[in-house]
């Protein structure tokens, strides 16, 4: 009432300004300002009063210097029809495994269905995250690809379900315009979250979960549901909570989430009956069926093979000047192999390559056939080849991910018929150079953690989430790149395979890295990708090459016995064989102990007994809290009480 008396009184006074046409005259112009400025501030205090200040909406602020970040927490999250009804899903969009989820969530199976509105606990990394020179926010960045009709509204309203706002988005992507947003773009969206203070941790609450308010929310309901209590929640979080709000909820230990139990299966006579039944008539209608398929398929190969000539009519005159002579000097069978990219992928003259690299001078070359070029003030990595890249472009077609590097287009030499592939530029160069090159700066365990991580995310994704799943068949740390942030991707999809549990007589790869059973039989396999990353992790470790010697001694033959023994026993020998740069820094021996455990579980021999990178990614994300047995299963994690 109060705010329509005040806006009732602005627009009585404006009337009668009209009236007396005293608008313009200096003495009316500032009495107004000062009568504005009156109501504002009435506004902001009835709204003070009934404790209903405007929400944050642009993030959360933290001090950088506050120790306890980055943190270990929780987002609550609903499932929700069509897109997040299964935990891949829902693990893709917040870039975590669905062993991460299942886990804290109560849920018995990763490959579980779910249903709509099921709750689920979603693993942060929560960060005090500066947007500029002035303000950071406490957030956990999230890297997401703009998909057709995504805003930055709809994606964090509906996607991330308000765990986030538009206008924090806004704020953290300075560069990007979002009225022309363009789909394959990445956008960090930052997911809202706090990390308990010293304070806090010393009264037990490991965790401030986010959750957000719904409309039929009490703050007694929510406290119930967290198995906190109210006063707690209001402390925190203070009144003024409206719906869509996020607001953190103090927790010492995660609640055990009541999930939605399968119906089960019935097994009645008269149901069997109905189903084979309806079996015999499906059967019918098939084989009626058959015969007209049969007949249509012939039809529809000659016009498809029509079809494909004239196609390539048009991608002679669209990769080279003049139709007729590309069709002469260049290979048909390559130029068939990159027809369907030509419109994912930007098709780049050759003459912008030439020019980029000097007429691909030796300067320019980054490593092997690898060029490092500028073309339109961007910097990219050109890489040449002179063998068919139809393999490699098919599978880097089917994946997205950031930590793989990224494909940005390709050309074709008219000359000479070689293929160049011109990927993103990763500035700092491959991890090889930074363990094994680079004398002046060493990496601490810290960063070296962090790179484990995003490799293993890296091959979660090719193992778990392409469908044939591809396997990289060249993990090492050359082809492990890091970004300007020291954030690793993963390199060189020149060897890699779309399908598993293949042989071949035709064995490739680098010698250190190469998989018993691979090297033995030929077996192609996504645990021989875990077998050569196991071999990665040994190099962060010890900081040694993957062969030791001249000899040809391999470094995970030394290994052997490693972990044997009693503790003080195991830690004596791990520090005897680990990087003397390490041993400088207070780096956590139970981290360097619990990352090794990892790694010879993945050198098992046997590969059946090899973790999956969905084991590994939740094992290296949860060093702190979680320790491994290396046994005849290979690797198994178990919680243990946090100290």
């Amino acid at each position: 009432m109060l705010q329509l008396s005040l806006l009732g009184s602005v627009s009585s006074i404006n009337n009668m300004a009209t009236m007396r046409s005293i608008k313009s005259t200096p003495l009316y112009s500032l009495l107004l300002f000062f009568f504005f400025l009156y109501c504002h501030n009435q506004l902001h205090h009835v709204h003070a009063q009934l404790g209903r200040l405007p929400p944050n909406i642009t993030g959360y602020t933290c001090s950088l210097n506050q120790t306890t970040y980055p943190c270990q927490t929780y987002a609550f999250y609903r499932a929700t029809a069509p897109d997040f009804l299964d935990l891949a899903s829902v693990g893709d969009l917040f870039s975590v495994s669905r062993l991460m989820i299942s886990n804290p969530s109560n849920i018995s199976s990763p490959t579980s269905p779910l249903v709509n509105n099921q709750s689920l606990f979603v693993p942060l990394t929560c960060g005090c995250n500066s947007v500029n020179i002035t303000t950071a926010i406490s957030s956990a960045n999230l890297t997401y690809t703009i998909q057709p009709g995504d805003t930055y509204y709809l994606v964090s309203t509906e996607k991330f379900q308000n765990l986030t706002t538009y206008q924090s988005v806004e704020v953290v992507n300075p560069t990007l315009v979002p009225t022309n947003l363009t789909i394959g773009q990445n956008v960090v969206f930052p997911i809202f979250c706090k990390c308990p203070d010293a304070t806090q941790l010393q009264n037990q609450v490991n965790y401030l979960v986010s959750y957000v308010f719904q409309p039929w929310d009490t703050i007694e309901s929510v406290a119930s549901l967290f198995g906190s209590t109210a006063q707690s929640v209001i402390s925190l979080n203070g009144q003024n909570i409206q719906p869509s709000d996020t607001i953190f909820v103090p927790v010492s230990r995660l609640p055990i989430l009541s999930q939605p139990s399968v119906a089960p299966v019935t097994s009645k006579k008269c149901e069997r009956r109905g189903a084979v039944t309806g079996l015999a008539i499906g059967l019918g209608l098939c084989g009626g069926l058959l015969i007209l398929i049969s007949g249509l398929w012939g039809y529809r190969e000659a016009l498809l093979k029509r079809r494909r000539e004239v196609e390539m009519d048009k991608e002679r005159q669209k990769l080279g000047a003049g139709g007729t002579g590309v069709s002469k000097k260049v290979d048909l069978n390559l130029m068939a192999d990159v027809s369907d990219c030509l419109d994912k992928y930007r098709v780049f003259g050759i003459e912008e390559l030439r020019e980029a690299t000097d007429g691909f001078d030796q300067r320019c070359v980054i490593q092997g056939s690898v060029y490092r070029g500028c073309i339109d003030g961007e910097m990219y990595a050109i890489k040449k080849m002179k063998w068919n890249a139809y393999e490699e472009l098919k599978i880097l077609q089917k994946v997205n991910h950031g930590n793989l590097v990224k494909l940005e287009g390709f050309s074709i030499d008219p000359e000479d018929g070689n293929c160049y592939l011109i990927y993103e530029y990763v500035e700092n160069g491959s991890l090889h150079s930074w363990l094994h090159g680079n004398k002046h700066e060493k990496l601490s365990w810290k960063t070296r953690l962090r790179i484990a991580i995003d490799v293993a995310n890296g091959l979660q994704y090719i193992h778990e989430h392409t469908r044939p799943r591809v396997v990289h068949k060249d993990i090492k740390s050359s082809n492990i790149l890091l970004d300007a942030n020291m954030r690793s991707k993963i390199a060189n999809f020149g060897l890699a395979k779309s399908g598993c549990n293949a042989i071949t007589m035709h064995i490739v790869g680098t010698q250190g890295y190469i998989a018993p059973e691979y090297l033995a039989d030929g077996v192609v396999s996504t645990k021989m990708d875990v077998f050569s990353f196991g071999v990665v992790l040994l190099e962060l470790v010890s900081g040694r090459e993957a062969v030791v010697d001249e000899e040809g001694k391999f470094l995970w033959t030394s290994v052997t016995g490693i972990l044997d023994g009693k503790e003080e026993t195991k830690e004596k020998k791990l520090k005897g064989w680990m990087d003397g740069v390490l041993l400088q820094e207070p780096c956590s021996m139970e981290s360097v102990m619990n990352v090794m455990t990892v790694a010879v579980a993945c050198l098992h021999r046997e590969p059946s007994r090899r973790p999956s990178m969905v084991d590994i990614v939740y094992a290296l994300c949860k060093s702190d809290e979680i320790l491994f047995d290396v046994s005849e299963d290979g690797l198994s994690p178990r919680q243990v009480v946090a100290r």
